[in-house]
C-alpha cells in the first residue's frame, strides 16, 4: 500500500465501514420540511429490532423521562430529531462493525470500553453545563473507531504498535505517531467526516489525544480526552479524579469547568449507568 494516510485507509474501507440506508434516509428527511416526526417514525419502524432498542434507550435512565414513551414519533417529539438520529447512528455502528473477527481486538471488550467512555463523556458534559450533553455520548462511543480500520487494513503495523506500547492505552497514540506518522484518532476523524457527520463530532474525535489542537470544538475535545483517560485508569473515585486532573493545564481546567469533586461524582454515576446502557446498545452481548 503506497502513501499510507488516514484518508487512504478510509477510502479503501468505505465498503466495510458504511452506515445503513435507514440512517441516511432519516438524515435526508430531517432536511426536508415536508416530513414529520410520524414519517420518520414509519421509516424506523421498518426495522423492528432497531425500533425496540431505540424505545428502550429513550425510556431508560439514559434520558430519565417520567412518562413512558411508546412510539418513535413521540420519541422524536420529546428528544428531538438530532438526538434520535444520533441514537440510530450509535446502534447502527455497533451492529455494522461487530463482525470484525481479528486477533488484534476482542469486539465485546472494544464496545464495553467505547460505551463506558461515551457514558462518562456525556456525564462530564452535563456537569460542565454543555447543551444537549447526550451528543457527547456519541463522541465517546466513536473515539476509538479509527483503530478498527487500522486493525482491518494494516494488521501487521497495528500489531507492531500494540506490542511496542505493551498494550498500554495511553501509549498507543504516541507509538502510532512514531510508526505510522498518524494516530487512530486521525483515522476516526476521516471516517466520521466521510459519513457527513457534524464537525463537532469529527473534530472532537480527531483531536481527543491532543485536545489543545482543536480549533472550534475545544471543550468537546477536552471532555473526550478526560473521558478516555477516566475509562482507562485503574483508579476509582476521587483518587482517579485527582490523578487525571493533575495532567491538565490551567487553561484546560478553565475550559472544562470541572473539579475533582464533580469528576468523582461522574465516575460513581457512570458505573451505575454503564451496565444498563451497554445492555441496551448491545442486546446480543454479555459481560465477560
Amino acid at each position: 500500500m503506497h502513501d499510507l494516510s488516514p484518508q487512504s485507509l478510509v477510502e479503501e474501507s468505505v465498503d466495510i465501514f458504511s452506515l445503513p440506508d435507514i440512517y441516511f434516509q432519516i438524515s435526508e428527511m430531517m432536511g426536508d420540511p415536508r416530513y414529520t416526526a410520524v414519517d420518520m417514525g414509519e421509516v424506523i419502524a421498518k426495522d423492528p429490532g432497531l425500533s425496540i432498542r431505540l424505545l428502550k434507550i429513550v425510556n431508560s435512565s439514559f434520558y430519565g423521562f417520567q412518562a413512558k414513551v411508546d412510539t418513535i414519533s413521540r420519541a422524536i417529539t420529546i428528544i428531538g430529531v438530532d438526538d434520535l438520529k444520533n441514537l440510530v447512528l450509535a446502534t447502527s455502528v455497533i451492529d455494522e462493525f461487530n463482525e470484525i473477527s481479528v486477533e488484534l481486538v476482542d469486539m465485546t471488550d472494544f464496545w464495553m470500553r467505547s460505551v463506558r467512555c461515551g457514558v462518562i463523556a456525556k456525564l462530564l458534559a452535563k456537569e460542565s453545563s454543555v447543551l444537549h450533553c447526550e451528543r457527547l455520548f456519541l463522541t465517546g462511543l466513536l473515539h476509538d473507531i479509527g483503530s478498527l480500520i487500522m486493525y482491518c487494513k494494516v494488521p501487521e503495523k497495528s500489531k507492531e504498535v500494540l506490542l511496542a506500547a505493551g498494550y498500554s492505552r495511553p501509549l498507543i497514540g504516541v507509538i502510532e505517531k512514531q510508526i505510522l506518522g498518524f494516530t487512530h484518532a486521525n483515522v476516526g476523524e476521516e471516517l466520521i467526516k466521510s459519513w457527513g457527520l457534524p464537525e463537532s463530532l469529527y473534530e472532537a474525535v480527531g483531536c481527543y489525544l491532543e485536545p489543545e489542537m482543536a480549533l472550534v470544538h475545544k471543550l468537546d475535545a477536552y471532555l473526550l480526552n478526560l473521558a478516555a483517560q477516566l475509562t482507562d485508569i485503574p483508579l476509582q473515585g476521587s483518587e482517579a479524579a485527582e490523578y487525571v486532573l493533575s495532567g491538565f493545564t490551567e487553561e484546560a481546567l478553565s475550559i472544562m469547568r470541572l473539579d475533582a469533586g464533580l469528576i468523582a461524582k461522574v465516575i460513581d454515576q457512570a458505573e451505575d449507568e454503564f451496565s444498563q446502557t451497554f445492555e441496551l446498545m448491545m442486546p446480543n452481548k454479555r459481560f465477560h
